[in-house]
């Protein structure tokens, strides 16, 4: 075989491959950070064909050995990567015949870089996604407990951005923290698919070799070996379900960063965010910009980016294997790394988030966020809802006039209006009073909130321990 052609596959060309076609091809660049996955998925195929009398145990020793060296090489980065060698997998395969012979060209059989790649990413993807749940947990901690330090804390309600009623600022973190909880369900959902092993599957037919592929997935920690060697090889269901599960979770960090941006602007003054997670201006000494937030509601659109191509570079291929899905690679590497470091900052700012009790309770008290209490207290009465409706408006409307809230009216003032209002009105008419009224799971009410907190921490800390 001609020393420029690839000597994996070269025996049957007569030329060498275009030098550009050969950096074109190539995917070692990028799949080189699937280095551990692939020593360690090859470490376990030695295992089980010594197992099965494929190899003697004096080569699985030597493989193995090997492997275990090059390992060492790579995390030194005393590794030489080359391109024309293609992948990872070659590169590694080709380090490992020159450290021990021929033995090493053994350690391929029974298998092919289509299902070699297929196990590799799905070992990365199991590893990311633990971590990234580790991350995911420590920032849903993080707003039990914030939620729960603030249950009393008023804030106003809002919807179409516009006042609505009164909340508490613990009330609204554990509406941030329920988004959460379902993309965690996601996440682990996903962690089922992915943990399949396609190893075994060879190039899309099996093999003749009387491998054992449970041997092969009790090794690496696979729930089971996969069912079908044509899906085996060609799915990418997984790194789009990731995908998936990563573009959803981002919307909902971009949701609560657009509230972190809106909150620390002069304007509504409802929080501060520690310096460390915000910068300066190079012109404007006064100000104090929301960076982390700001960059994580623009890396949204990043993930989104990565979904689509992912279902694009699917939609069109035939089983098995194509050369389209060594595009898989980058677009979820990104995705990984993107929701794990935004997670990581989220989950180191979340807890740190300073409310200004004092502008929360003001801006409460304008807007007319009481409104709908009035209206209930009629009804409570005997008043016809619509008639209450009618009444509470025209209140609203004496209070622009006068600029006056609800609460700030005298007796004789929301008696004009009707003559069902007596005294008790103001009861309802506080703030506080509004926030405690609402005392059901779910409501407002300081006590349901730190309720729902101690649910959320329980549930939290059973799923922690795999119920």
């Amino acid at each position: 075989m001609s020393q420029a052609t690839n000597q994996s596959w070269g025996g049957r060309f007569s030329e060498p491959t275009d030098a550009f076609v050969a950096r074109f091809t190539a995917s070692v660049n990028f799949d080189q950070r699937l280095a551990p996955q692939d020593i360690q998925g090859s470490i376990a195929h030695a295992t089980m064909l010594a197992r099965v009398g494929v190899l003697t145990d004096d080569e699985r020793d030597a493989i193995i050995n090997g492997l275990n060296e090059i390992q060492g090489e790579i995390e030194r980065g005393e590794f030489n990567w080359s391109v024309p060698l293609e992948d990872v997998h070659m590169n590694i395969e080709a380090r490992l015949t020159e450290k021990i012979g021929i033995t090493g060209k053994k350690l391929h059989t029974g298998r092919s870089r289509n299902d070699q790649v297929a196990t590799d990413i799905r070992l990365f993807m199991r590893d990311e996604i633990d971590v990234i749940e580790v991350e995911l947990k420590r920032l849903r901690e993080g707003m039990i407990e914030l939620a729960d330090r603030e249950a009393e804390t008023i804030m106003p309600g809002f919807t179409h951005l516009q006042t609505a009623q009164p909340v508490t600022f613990g009330h609204h973190i554990l509406a941030w923290q329920e988004m959460l909880a379902r993309d965690h369900e996601r996440l682990l959902d996903c962690r089922k698919r992915v943990n399949v092993m396609p190893l075994g599957a060879a190039a899309l037919a099996g093999t003749t070799y009387p491998i054992d592929r449970h041997v092969t997935a009790e090794l690496l920690g696979f729930d089971r070996p996969s069912e079908n060697s044509l899906d085996a090889v060609s799915d990418r269901d997984f790194a789009i379900e990731f995908t998936s599960f990563a573009s959803i979770l981002l919307m909902h960090l971009s949701r609560m960063s657009e509230e972190l941006v809106l909150w620390t602007s002069a304007q509504f003054n409802f929080i501060d965010l520690p310096d460390r997670f915000c910068t300066g201006s190079s012109i404007m000494p006064q100000k104090k910009n929301p960076d982390v937030p700001e960059l994580v509601r623009g890396k949204t659109g990043r993930v989104y980016g990565h979904l689509m191509s992912l279902l694009t570079l699917m939609k069109s291929q035939p089983l098995a294997y194509n050369k389209d899905n060594q595009e898989d690679k980058e677009p979820l590497f990104d995705a990984v790394d993107t929701v794990r470091d935004c997670l990581k900052a989220f989950a180191d700012m979340v807890p740190a988030i300073e409310p200004k009790k004092a502008s929360m309770y003001e801006a409460a008290r304008r807007g007319f966020s009481t409104a709908t209490d009035l209206a209930d207290y009629l009804v409570r009465k005997g008043v016809a809802f619509r008639d209450a409706h009618e009444i509470v408006g025209q209140s609203v409307a004496y209070g622009l006039k006068t600029e006056k809230d609800l609460s700030e009216m005298s007796l004789d003032e929301l008696q004009q209006f009707s003559a069902t209002i007596e005294q008790d009105v103001f009861e309802v008419l506080t703030l506080e009073g509004s926030v405690a009224a609402r005392n059901h799971i779910g409501g407002t009410a300081p006590n349901q909130v730190r309720a729902a907190a101690q649910r959320a921490r329980e549930a939290l800390s059973a799923l922690k321990a795999g119920a």
